[in-house]
């Protein structure tokens, strides 16, 4: 297998123990890996460079055909390698709720002889670092291989290890019908002893049980159930069960623009990403879920309003720093590697609508209101009733000038709603006069300057003449009734301007759009839900099942979706897996259910009169 290969991104699957997650190949390459956290360091970072970077790699070399598929609804990942001599089943996990940071990887040949490759090479501080690595002997009395540089290393135990050949260790071996090998991969500080070893097949069980479990709490049952489930299960595998932070994506620096510098860092918890999925997971029935990122925002904001950012680290921290990462080559040459985002220090006026129409969203289903909960949203939307005239950076983070993006202040108004209902509703405190006048005023200024008469759409900034796929979201937020002309002449204009090959649109178009990066990117898979939700709610029932049906059709073989897609070459760009991509997908079958049942319903009262 060739060091330097480049794997598209739609041949990786993920696992996740609920604080990290690693990104496997079809052919059994651990080419991603960051310890303990999610933005933690990778030890393996070959998906940005070579195998050189670090890679954990367990694989048949001569396999004809390769078969993959989780285990049931769970994050147990079960590839099948077929050589003409036999074939051979790998398992591949991250154990769940012990406390500890493993991947366990057990190889059976199930029939015939097979012939397997083993190669473990460690790489701390994103594949610049050198470990000292030697052998040790566990409480057991085992023997286990120690790589340690700095605060980090890693122990790796199993019934045959590699031996040391340069700055690797590798291995070849057969396995003959009913022999199997048992190997786990285990992140400990470098101060600590040896960890005890894990019983590889019952942690295997309990982790597909655990997440079995967790998806059955999904009541779904229709036609793109598959397809919803699996994205509700990536959901919450980039949830930190440690901290309730919700990241946006397990990678950094996956081109947008391959060979390009649209390469950004999405190992941290944006607040609009967040309350969005906080949404998706409500509309299903997963409440702790809800709770637990709560909780989180109320200490990762807390403060100043003024200090609000639009992103955090997964433990709350504030200070994320951009850099890049120059002993990496890049994803297929894709430079720079960036680690930190920049967009950290931007101002967002879109980002408190997302939160406080999640947070509404949890009211409405029974999660109650904590006094510290209310307080804080009370402060963020007072600062905002003062400053949502001021321009921005809108939702795609542009780095070019600030300008007044039409979404932001359709997300400013839906903030200002939310927060009136809240009172209305459920009986909450706050100046609801000056919200309603707030409210309203916003409303009015965007109809006067976020419409364009003549184009008969809303355009992305106030004086442009283009459009702008966020403005989708108009259509979710209720800033103006589904059937509206004004929505219909939007929802037009974004297809005829962005819809490049049916169903996939872009977000906005980079030359027509000042957002300071060199280059072009593809569709953006969120924007392309968006537009199957919004034709969902305007009861277009088949063009929205039309749309729906390509987009759910591109997910990978194990159900996983990047941030965008390459309609020329069939291939995945964008950090992967992707929660925006995948929340929206659940989203958009909400409600293209909701609208075959208003269908129903509609036809059943029809009969009733008949």
């Amino acid at each position: 297998m060739a060091n330097d290969e480049t794997v598209p991104i739609g041949e990786y699957a993920v696992l996740g123990d609920g604080r990290t997650a690693a990104l496997v190949s079809r052919r059994g390459s651990v080419d991603w890996l960051c310890l303990p956290r999610f933005d933690s360091a990778a030890c393996f970072a070959s998906l940005l460079g070579t195998a050189k970077n670090g890679r954990w790699l367990l694989t048949v070399p001569d396999a004809t055909r390769v078969e993959r598929s989780y285990l049931d609804d769970s994050f147990v990942l079960r590839t099948v390698y077929t050589t003409p001599g036999g074939t051979a089943v790998v398992e591949d996990a991250m154990p769940l709720a012990d406390g500890r940071a493993d991947l366990v990887r057990r190889i059976t040949c199930t029939e015939g002889t097979v012939a397997v490759e083993h190669e473990w090479v460690v790489r701390f501080g994103y594949g610049a670092i050198v470990p000292w690595l030697h052998r040790v002997v566990d409480a057991d009395g085992r023997e286990a291989l120690r790589a340690i540089a700095g605060p980090d290393s890693l122990v790796l135990r199993g019934d045959r290890l590699p031996h040391a050949a340069g700055h690797r260790h590798h291995d070849e071996f057969e396995l003959h019908a009913g022999e199997s090998v048992e190997l786990v991969c285990t992140w400990v500080s470098s101060w600590e002893p040896t960890p005890a070893p894990l019983p590889i097949r019952d942690r295997l069980a309990e982790t597909a049980t655990a997440w079995s479990a967790w998806a059955d709490g999904c009541p779904y049952t229709g036609s793109y159930r598959d397809k919803v489930v699996r994205s509700l299960l990536v959901l919450s595998v980039l949830t930190s069960s440690e901290t309730g932070g919700i990241v946006a994506a397990a990678t950094t620096s996956l081109p947008e623009d391959f060979g390009g510098e649209r390469n950004w860092d999405y190992r941290y918890c944006w607040l609009r990403d967040a309350a969005l999925t906080i949404h998706a997971l409500l509309e299903h029935g997963f409440r702790d879920e809800s709770t637990a990122w709560r909780d989180w925002l109320l200490r990762a904001v807390a403060g100043d309003p003024r200090d609000l950012q639009i992103m955090y680290g997964v433990d709350g921290r504030r200070d994320l720093p951009e850099r890049t990462l120059d002993h990496l080559p890049g994803y297929a040459g894709s430079l720079p590697v960036r680690l930190g985002n920049a967009a950290v220090g931007q101002v967002q006026n879109d980002v408190l609508g997302e939160v406080m129409c999640a947070l509404h969203a949890a009211r409405r289903a029974g999660l109650a209101e904590s006094d510290d909960s209310w307080s804080l949203q009370r402060r963020l939307v007072n600062h905002l009733a003062r400053h949502w005239r001021t321009p921005d950076r809108g939702i795609w983070e542009v780095r070019g000038a600030p300008r007044h993006f039409t979404h932001s202040k359709i997300m400013a108004w839906a903030a200002l709603d939310r927060a009136v209902l809240g009172i209305e509703e459920h009986g909450l405190d706050g100046p609801i006069d000056l919200w309603r006048s707030e409210r309203d005023a916003i409303r009015a200024d965007v109809l006067a300057h976020g419409w364009d008469p003549e184009q008969r759409t809303f355009v992305q900034s106030y004086g442009a003449k283009h459009t702008d796929a966020a403005l989708l979201q108009l259509v979710q937020v209720g800033f103006l009734p589904p059937g509206d002309d004004r929505v219909t002449g939007t929802i037009a204009a974004i297809r005829r301007e962005l819809e490049v090959a049916p169903g996939l649109v872009h977000r906005y178009l980079p030359e027509r759009t000042d957002d300071g990066v060199a280059g072009t990117e593809h569709p953006f898979l969120a924007c392309s839900f968006w537009l199957a939700d919004a034709l969902s709610r305007r009861d277009e029932l088949e063009e929205a099942t039309a749309v729906l049906d390509v987009l759910t059709g591109l997910t990978n073989d194990v159900g996983l979706l990047a941030e965008q897609y390459d309609p020329r070459t069939g291939q995945m760009a964008g950090n992967f897996p992707q929660a925006l991509s995948h929340l929206a997908l659940v989203r958009a079958v909400h409600s293209h259910d909701e609208a075959v049942a208003r269908r129903l319903c509609a036809q059943a009262s029809t009969l009733g009169r008949s």
